[in-house]
């Protein structure tokens, strides 16, 4: 079995879990394989996969094999900062930009200066940032906020998603010319139930590694405990798997898992509000939808298509926003906006970012 286990960037120590990727199953090999080919180079890669597959773990995995692994690999969550936040974090700022800018700092780029940078849920980015990001790739320097002067920059971009940003581009909230620029290699990770031949090899890891932090003797794993773990869907992947260890390791007895001690989720995207199933194509239900609109006279029909659209994307999902999103093929805060804008959501106050003694921002992914 290859395992890969990587330690946290010292820069970003702060609310990283290390973790493991395997590469076990036949998808797994397959994508090892292409690692190894890519990373040497210096092209920008996007990774995209679900929540919880381990596209930062990929990425850390790709600047390890590349000419720039003794030179920083710095993570942001691009999902993690405000709008008006997140353009000082990517690109710095000078004393005084802002309020509250009480000494000048450099941005993520600078920081990852001769290194890697992995920019996390790049589909979260404002358009606004997305169109300095690009001229930032395209000139290979960065202006920080509140300055004139341009600092020039060799980093290497990563990028992931969970959201397939064709869809952000066709719905207007992603840049084409920007998705082109980072998607010179494309990496997608398959969920955890689409590659089982890693799931075993991971639990193996994740009671290790859990033993040893808990300092427990030897732990095995009952021929029912085994197949329950196989046969289960994992909606949460590799983090999901390693949650369920960790506390099956909490109450198990006499070191042995047994399929009774396995704490699966029962969380699903239930589709009870579905309407029953019709042979007509989506297209067809859409012809007639806009037939009967036409006849109706509504008015702003691209507005009232795209309203009725979210609301029922919204319920279909359950009100939950991660859902919605990952259905629309938006990205959560993209969502999130629709759905205020919609009166679906009332506006809450963000909790604040967690940060360092010297009030940077660290690393803020979940």
């Amino acid at each position: 079995m290859q395992l890969l286990t990587l330690p946290p960037s010292p820069a970003l120590a702060t609310s990283i879990r290390a973790t493991a990727q395997v590469f076990e199953d036949p998808k797994s090999k397959a994508l090892l394989k292409h690692l190894q080919q890519v990373a040497p180079s210096e092209a920008s890669v996007l990774i995209i996969g679900e929540t919880g597959t381990g596209k930062e773990l990929v990425a850390r995995h790709i600047h390890n094999l590349s000419t720039r692994k003794t030179q920083p690999f710095v993570a942001v969550n691009c999902g993690a900062f405000s709008e008006s936040l997140v353009e000082a974090e990517l690109f710095g700022h000078e004393k005084g930009a802002f309020t509250g800018a009480l000494s000048a700092k450099a941005g993520w780029f600078e920081e990852a200066n001769g290194g890697t940078l992995f920019l996390d849920e790049i589909g979260d980015l404002p358009m606004s940032i997305q169109v300095k990001l690009l001229r930032v790739l395209q000139e290979r320097e960065v202006v920080r906020l509140g300055s004139r002067k341009s600092i020039a920059i060799n980093v290497r971009l990563l990028a992931a998603t969970n959201v397939q940003l064709e869809r952000a581009i066709n719905a207007g909230h992603f840049r084409e010319d920007l998705f082109y620029r980072l998607n010179v290699v494309n990496l997608e990770l398959s969920p955890l139930r689409e590659r089982p031949g890693d799931i075993i090899a991971l639990v193996h890891y994740f009671i290790a590694s859990y033993s040893k932090r808990l300092s427990y003797g030897e732990i095995t794993l009952s021929a029912e405990a085994r197949q329950k773990l196989e046969t289960y869907s994992w909606p949460g992947n590799i983090r999901e798997l390693e949650n369920v260890i960790h506390h099956t390791l909490l109450i198990c007895r006499d070191g042995v898992i047994q399929s009774e001690d396995l704490r699966l989720s029962n969380l699903r995207i239930e589709r009870q509000d579905a309407p029953p199933r019709s042979d007509k194509s989506a297209l067809d239900l859409l012809d007639q939808a806009l037939h009967q609109l036409f006849e109706e006279q509504v008015d702003n029909l691209h507005e009232h298509v795209e309203r009725s659209l979210l609301s029922a994307a919204y319920k279909f999902c359950h009100h939950n926003q991660v859902h919605t999103a990952q259905l629309l093929g938006l990205s959560r805060n993209v969502t999130r906006t629709l759905l205020i804008n919609l009166g679906e959501l009332k506006v809450n106050k963000r909790r604040p970012a967690k940060a360092s003694p010297d009030g940077r921002v660290l690393h803020l992914s979940i």
